[in-house]
Formats: C-alpha cells, sequence, structure tokens
C-alpha cells in the first residue's frame, strides 16, 4: 500500500491538474493510483466542470472523487483565499473500491436498502468517505443510515465549501459531476481505518444531569435552572474564561454512560445556538433527554491546538494502533489559519506526530466523524481519516 499527496497553486485549473498529477506521479512512482481524491478551490464553475475529464486523462485512478472547497490541504500546506488543487493518490492492492453516489430525496429507507446500494456485506465492515453537498446533502441521515447498515464501520468526511449559494458547489465522481447530494467511496479488505476528531473544546465546570429538556431546549441541571447554573459558572471563571463564554461556548454530551471519568473525546461537543430568557432555555445544537451527563465547554486558539495535539500522542503512543501511510484530513472552515493567525497549523502538528506521512484534505462546511461509536456531522472540528494495511 502506498499513498502519495500533491499540491498546485496555478489559477488555471488545468495547469493545476497538470502539475499535480505530474509530482503525484513522481511520488507514487510507475504504480497508477486505484483511489483518487481531488479538492479544488478558487475555480468557477466552467472550470470545476472539466475537472472530472481532466483527472481522468492525467490519472485514471479506478476510483476517482473529490469536491470544490474553500480551501485545501495537501503536501504539508494549507492553502486558504487563493486557487489551489490538492491531490490524494493511494496504491491500494487488495481492496475492493466501491464508488457512491446519492442525489437529494434517493437515500435508501432501511439498512438493507444501504447494503443493497453498497454491495459489501456488513460483516466485511467497509470503511467509507463521504463527501457532501451542504444545502442539499442530509448529512446526518446519510451518516445514521450507514451506521445502521454498518455498525463499528468508520465514516468520514465533510460537506463541500467555496460557495454561498445552492448549486455553487460541486462533487465529482469519476468523470461526472454533480451540484447536489453526496458522493463517496466504500472501502473494504486488505485496509484499517482509524479516526481522530479533534472538536477543538475544552470543558468548564462540573459534570452534571439533564433533569428538563424538550427537544434541543435545555431547561435544568441537577434539578436547577440552566440559566442559574449558567450565571454561576461565570462567576465561577477567570476573566479570560468569561469573555470567551460570551461568544464561544459550548455543549458537550458524554457518550459512554457507563463512565465515571470523562477524557478527550468522550464528549460530542454542540454549540450554544442561543439563550430563551424569558422560559429559562437554552438552546442547543441538538436532540437532549433526561439524565444524560453533559457539561458547558469553550473554544479558542490554544485549546484548539492543545487538544488536536493530545489526541494525535495518544493515538500515536497507544500500544494497538498501526502506523499510518497515508491520511485525509477534512478540517472546518472556522479553523485554519482564521483561528490559529497561523498557516498550516493542523498539518504541522499532524506532521510532528507522523513525520512525513501524506496527508490531504480540505476546509469544508461540515465534518464527519465518529464519537462514541457513533457518526455524527460536526462544526468547528477537524476530522482525520487515517489509512494502513490490515
Amino acid at each position: 500500500m502506498k499513498w502519495a499527496t500533491a499540491i498546485a497553486e496555478e489559477k488555471d485549473l488545468e495547469q493545476a491538474v497538470a502539475a499535480a498529477g505530474e509530482e503525484l506521479s513522481t511520488r507514487l512512482g510507475t504504480e497508477q493510483p486505484d483511489l483518487l481524491v481531488a479538492f479544488a478551490a478558487g475555480y468557477g464553475s466552467s472550470a470545476r466542470a472539466r475537472l472530472g475529464d481532466l483527472l481522468g486523462r492525467t490519472l485514471p485512478a479506478r476510483v476517482r472523487l473529490g469536491c470544490s472547497a474553500g480551501g485545501v490541504i495537501g503536501g504539508g500546506r494549507e492553502v486558504e483565499g487563493s486557487a489551489a488543487l490538492s491531490l490524494m493518490g493511494a496504491v491500494l492492492p487488495d481492496v475492493r473500491l466501491v464508488p457512491l453516489s446519492l442525489r437529494p430525496g434517493a437515500m435508501p429507507r432501511d439498512a438493507a436498502g444501504w447494503r443493497e446500494l453498497v454491495g459489501i456485506a456488513a460483516e466485511e465492515r467497509p470503511a467509507f468517505v463521504l463527501l457532501g453537498e451542504p444545502f442539499s446533502c442530509d448529512a446526518q441521515a446519510l451518516a445514521e443510515g450507514l451506521d445502521g447498515a454498518y455498525p463499528g464501520a468508520v465514516k468520514v468526511g465533510g460537506l463541500a465549501s467555496g460557495g454561498r449559494t445552492r448549486g455553487a458547489h460541486t462533487l465529482w465522481l469519476g468523470e461526472s459531476m454533480q451540484t447536489d447530494g453526496a458522493v463517496g467511496v466504500a472501502c473494504a479488505g486488505a485496509m484499517t481505518v482509524d479516526t481522530i476528531v479533534a472538536q477543538g473544546c475544552r470543558p468548564i465546570g462540573q459534570p452534571m444531569f439533564v433533569t428538563a429538556a424538550e427537544g434541543g431546549v435545555l431547561r435544568a441541571l441537577n434539578g436547577r435552572p440552566v440559566l442559574e447554573v449558567l450565571r454561576e459558572l461565570y462567576e465561577s471563571l477567570e476573566e479570560r474564561d468569561r469573555a470567551l463564554m460570551q461568544h464561544a461556548l459550548f455543549f458537550g454530551v458524554v457518550m459512554d454512560e457507563t463512565r465515571q471519568e470523562y477524557q478527550l473525546g468522550d464528549f460530542l461537543v454542540r454549540h450554544v445556538v442561543g439563550m430563551l430568557p424569558e422560559k429559562e432555555g437554552v438552546i442547543v445544537g441538538g436532540e437532549l433527554r433526561q439524565y444524560q451527563v453533559v457539561q458547558f465547554h469553550l473554544r479558542d486558539a490554544s485549546t484548539s491546538s492543545e487538544e488536536l495535539v493530545a489526541l494525535l500522542r495518544r493515538y500515536r503512543e497507544a500500544p494497538d494502533r498501526p502506523q499510518p501511510v497515508g491520511a485525509l484530513l477534512f478540517s472546518c472552515l472556522g479553523r485554519g489559519i482564521g483561528l490559529y493567525g497561523v498557516p498550516d497549523h493542523d498539518s504541522r502538528r499532524f506532521q510532528e506526530a507522523f513525520g512525513d506521512v501524506p496527508l490531504g484534505g480540505f476546509f469544508g462546511n461540515g465534518e464527519i466523524g465518529p464519537v462514541g461509536g457513533r457518526t455524527y456531522l460536526h462544526g468547528y472540528t477537524s476530522a482525520f481519516g487515517l489509512f494502513s494495511p490490515r
């Protein structure tokens, strides 16, 4: 198994394909890639419409897929705010690849329908790389459908970016282009895929039980009104965290309720959407139920960096984890230079942990990855897929 990444910043997409394709071919040597993943930022719709054909003539991989992006990642760099093309190629002996295309309203209704669509038995536990169009793809329903059909199998990916309206994003699968729905690839056979999902937050206060909630409206924690809890929490914080609490407050739900102590990766983090003072409630980005264990979180650059470094280190040092030979990174548009103030932050932290392992990816409108054994659509997250031979 061999992975390689290349990035080109030519403003003409055809020239970028030629430059990145030549670099990728050099890195792969004489072998043609079985899988080619492309992310393109800053190119017009007419140019993007030709990308599938250009890639097919330059690098005729077994499966080719990709999407438009607000920024791209590859070759140890992250390019934001300008035209760039990132290519990730993989030679995958003894790995079965099944390309997937889903249009709005055409998702299967049950697990059997998903398995029929994919064409791989659940016992094979395929891994999925998924790319969706943000306005037309119900990414959470996609994740839940595949979780039901393939429990325990890895699903990782992101939502295309670079546009502001429906139809302004592009997905590619082979030589075909679509501006809605989702594309992806299922991978089964002699390959292991692991994930690291860095949500960029740290807990504040103490874990508490949900004692009153309606849907996504939280009303009470440990039997006390939630706004009273928040006021008390605010008063207990240092000045810096008080400032963060006013604009970067998040909400974490413990995913494994059998645990007595919680650490990185144990919370599914959701944004605090707003307050309802007149109804003594807080709106959070997700459904709540009685007696869930929850904790408020804050997000800033230093917290996000420290969490990512810790998660990468924990993966690298775990005795049962394989050394990856390639990785894909699906990062939020809200991270990158806008969060850290410097370019290439997450890519550099990855290189510090894993050396010269090829890493490709893009900045998107949402990230798909597992927390606590289930797959979710995230925001403000970096979701890594790490690939190694089985």
